[in-house]
């Protein structure tokens, strides 16, 4: 081969002009890449400029906006993160002029608690480097876009506290590498869907407070890294999946408030790293599992408003780390088992309203460090231990309705952190211990019905916290203690059905703060105190069945606020002003404050002032009342001694109620008092619970205009009725309690008696429950509304009583007999209304009646005497057998 020679020089040059060359092409590569970062880096600043979102700093130019607040660039000078503070308040209304797609290198936009409205920019989800996002507690409205599933790269979604209003977007299950999904607090609706279970690195799931339905998909057990899983306050239906089993790594657990129902599953014993477990609020059943022992990290286990029955196993004293656990409101039978003792960290137990007998084990006294105990509306029975006078956490004692007897231990006086202690419905005899006076923390306090006899102990004055003071339906003597005067704080006082004597001490007008003043059915006689009419929050007073003598003072015609009054059954002489306020107007005529009778039945007036002999209305040619009374026979027939309860025939209580009605109620007029009700503020937790899924609390707040008087309907001591209609069209009626009765506990229980029969029981004839929201400030009910309102009310009105034709009548009553029937002979147990009047009877447009107001009905035990104290409207109570004590 010939070989091939190079000049040296030639090769020189040659390589010389190759390099210059490719240092050309270099350079303009180069200065190409430099001019597109600096086109895209202007796109960016002219798009943080032209949201208008930081118009009022300073140095508001493109070449600064890495030092404006709430913005992070990369070296390049890109922008990454997008994240004003909550106090940036110029995003709230802007939100849609932001040209989110300039953003190509966007890592976080963190727009939470801003007040944004509107929806979610389509631009969003066409960043293709986001990992978080982040635009919960917002105003956002609309449909959760599915093009969020595009978002491949995102870590974290939190789309919380918004008003989003569809279904999950099947899309979503894109996002293989989502580690916290967040989506409650809104409006969606529809079944989870099942590609959830898809999305393999998720470790926080919330699905809560939404209008969820369906049941739980079978593949959320895939998601076996998931350590949190909120899927509360929803509609789901059928049981708890079993693949939860398989939830090794998970700590947070809330199914409650939804419908799910069946038992609980034993292989619940897997989820050994669970700390929390609420399934609150479903309609589950069976028993309490054992297994359960197993789980010994779980701090909150929370069981409660179920259908649970048997007893609670002794294996839950091996969850030595409960710091709270409620059965609350279950089927629960058998005893306390000793071993709760156990639980030495517990702060909160509450195994109320269930059906659990025997006593309360004294190895009660090693939970020192609990503060709310809540045994009420049980069947306990025997002492009440004095090993809880070691419990000197305890901020709240609950042992009502129970069948506690013996004294009350004077160890109570050790629990000087109490705020609310009560007792009431027991079989509890002897003095109130003098001990209590250590109570200095007190708020609430309720001996009601029981035995106690003696005198009130002076020492009550030292409680200067004291708002609720019951002592009603006991056999306490003696005079009304002038230390009273001492419980400024006051604002519901019952001392009625009692054997109180002397007068009414002037102390009272240093109650200023008193709303509720109940002195009925004692022997108290003197006159009434001018110092009364200084009680200008007053809004109940009853000195009813005394021996009360002298005028009444006409400082109390003024009280403003005054919703219901009783002077009846005294000796007060002089006259009685015709032109009268609210509550005291009662259409009075010469003869109304007389005693009448009516086909042999006493029939007594529906007014302030019956029963007193020298009392008249100032008006002429009336002169004084001429009955004659026998305060011992009227005080036995009213006493509240216990009875046995016999259920009569419903057709028969049903036609003495309208003949009552027809005779008596329809003359008595009467004005509506209007009481402004307080509602929620903004920020404030609530719980509201729905059958259909379709109730929204915001929804009752914008029918009501926030519970505006011109919706209300009516109002009594107890609460109000408002008139709302709800977008879907259906008009309702709302039963809420007034501001202050909210926070009452005797308020508060009848209120979840309510709520607890209503939820049991459905019949044509009684009145539908729709929803309820439970909160410390603001309680309601939501029913079926009622045209026609009550029967009271129609039989006392002219023109509406003479269209009750008779046959109209009998058909009431039959609609009326069918209810009691089913209440009576249908339900398992049965159940006692036990406060059947005309009030409580509701007529719709075709004056069809419903049997309403379950506040102070019972179940009754078919195995058992069923004795209970004497509850109900005066003249509606059927007769019952005395026993004698």
């Amino acid at each position: 081969m010939a070989s091939i020679c190079y000049d040296p020089k030639l090769l020189a040059n040659a390589t010389i002009l190759f390099l210059v060359l490719v240092s050309s092409i270099v350079v303009s590569c180069t200065g190409l890449v430099a001019a597109l970062d600096s086109a895209l880096l202007a796109s960016e600043g002219k798009a943080l400029l032209d949201s208008g979102w930081w118009s009022s700093y300073d140095n508001l130019t493109i070449s600064h906006r890495c030092t404006w607040p709430g913005i992070v660039c990369n070296h390049a000078g890109s922008v990454i993160e997008i994240s004003p503070s909550s106090e940036f308040h110029k995003v709230r209304d802007k939100f849609g002029k932001m040209n989110f797609s300039c953003f190509s290198n966007l890592v976080r936009l963190d727009l939470a608690n801003h007040e944004l409205n509107g929806t979610i920019p389509p631009q969003i989800s066409t960043l293709p480097k986001l990992r978080y996002l982040n635009l919960s507690k917002n105003c956002l409205t609309g449909e959760l876009p599915s093009s969020l599933g595009n978002l491949s790269r995102l870590v974290e979604l939190d789309v919380s506290v918004n008003n989003f209003f569809n279904s999950i977007p099947p899309k979503l299950g894109n996002l293989k590498n989502l580690e916290i999904l967040d989506m409650s607090h809104n409006k969606l609706n529809g079944p989870i869907s099942q590609t959830l279970g898809s999305l393999a690195k998720l470790r926080y799931l919330n699905l809560h407070f939404n209008q969820i339905n369906g049941s739980i998909p079978l593949e959320l057990g895939s998601l076996t890294n998931l350590e949190n899983l909120d899927i509360g306050v929803n509609d789901l239906v059928g049981s708890i999946p079993s693949t939860f089993s398989l939830l090794s790594n998970l700590i947070f657990l809330d199914l409650s408030h939804n419908r799910i129902s069946g038992s609980i599953s034993l292989e619940i014993g897997n989820l050994t790293h669970l700390e929390y477990l609420d399934l609150d609020s479903n309609n589950l059943i069976g028993s309490i599992p054992s297994m359960l022992s197993l789980l010994t990290n779980l701090n909150f286990l929370d069981l409660s408003n179920n259908q649970l029955n048997e007893s609670i196993p002794s294996e839950i004293g091996n969850l030595t780390n409960l710091d709270s656990l409620n059965l609350f409101f279950n089927n629960i039978v058998s005893l306390i088992p000793s071993e709760l003792g156990n639980l030495t960290n517990l702060e909160f137990l509450d195994l109320s309203y269930n059906q659990i007998s025997g006593s309360i084990p004294s190895e009660i006294g090693n939970l020192t460090r609990l503060e709310v105990l809540y045994l009420y509306s049980n069947n306990l029975i025997g002492l009440i231990p004095s090993t809880l006078g070691l419990l000197t956490n305890l901020n709240s004692l609950d042992l009502s309705s129970n069948q506690f007897n013996g004294s009350i231990p004077s160890e109570i006086g050790n629990l000087n952190n109490l705020s609310t202690l009560y007792l009431s419905f027991n079989i509890l005899v002897g003095l109130i211990p003098s001990e209590i006076e250590n109570l200095t923390n007190l708020e609430s306090l309720d001996l009601g019905s029981n035995n106690l006899v003696g005198l009130i102990p002076s020492e009550l004055g030292v409680l200067k916290n004291l708002m609720f003071l019951d002592l009603n339906n006991n056999k306490i003597t003696g005079s009304i203690p002038s230390e009273i005067r001492n419980l400024k704080n006051l604002y519901m006082l019952y001392l009625n059905f009692n054997y109180i004597t002397s007068s009414i001490p002037s102390a009272f007008g240093n109650l200023r703060e008193l709303r509720n003043l109940d002195l009925s059915s004692n022997n108290i006689s003197g006159s009434i105190p001018t110092m009364l009419g200084t009680l200008t929050n007053l809004r109940y007073l009853n000195l009813s069945y005394n021996q009360i003598n002298g005028s009444i003072p006409s400082e109390l015609y003024k009280l403003a606020f005054l919703l219901s009054v009783n002077f009846s059954y005294n000796n007060l002489s002089g006259s009685v002003p015709f032109d009268l306020p609210p509550p005291f107007d009662t259409h009075l005529t010469c003869d109304s404050l007389h005693e009448q009778r009516v086909n042999s039945l006493e029939i007594f007036q529906a007014t302030s002032f019956e029963g007193n002999k020298n009392l008249y209305p100032n008006f002429s040619n009336c002169s004084p009342l001429k009955t004659k009374r026998d305060s011992h026979s009227i005080k036995t027939k009213t006493k509240r001694h216990i009875h046995s309860i016999k259920i009569y025939l419903p057709i028969t209580m049903s036609i003495c109620l309208l003949f009552l009605g027809c005779y008596s109620l329809y003359r008595c007029k009467v004005k509506t008092t209007q009481v402004k009700a307080t509602s929620l503020k903004n920020g404030d937790l609530f719980s509201i619970w729905n059958y259909d899924g379709k109730i929204a609390y915001e929804d009752i707040i914008a029918a009501t205009e926030d519970f505006d008087l011109k919706y209300c309907i009516g109002s009594g001591g107890y609460g109000s009725v408002y008139k709302a209609q709800l977008p879907s069209e259906k008009v309702v009626a709302l039963k809420k309690l007034h501001h202050r009765e909210a926070e009452q506990p005797a308020f508060d229980k009848s209120f979840k008696n309510e709520v607890k029969l209503l939820t049991q029981i459905r019949h044509m004839s009684i009145v539908k429950l729709y929803g309820f929201c439970l909160h410390q400030r603001c309680m309601f009910l939501v029913y079926e509304y009622m045209e026609r309102g009550s029967l009271f009310c129609a039989l006392r009105n002219d023109a509406e009583a003479v269209e009750l034709s008779w046959m109209k009548r009998v058909s009431i009553i039959k609609d009326i007999a069918h209810a009691l029937s089913y209440l009576h002979h249908d339900c398992n147990p049965p159940i006692v209304h036990r406060d059947i009047s005309s009030s409580n009877v509701l007529l719709n447009s075709e004056l069809k009646s419903f049997v309403a107001d379950f506040g102070v009905a019972r179940l009754l035990d078919p195995d058992s005497s069923n004795n209970t104290v004497l509850v109900g409207t005066y003249g509606y109570i059927a007769p019952g057998k005395k026993i004698s004590s």
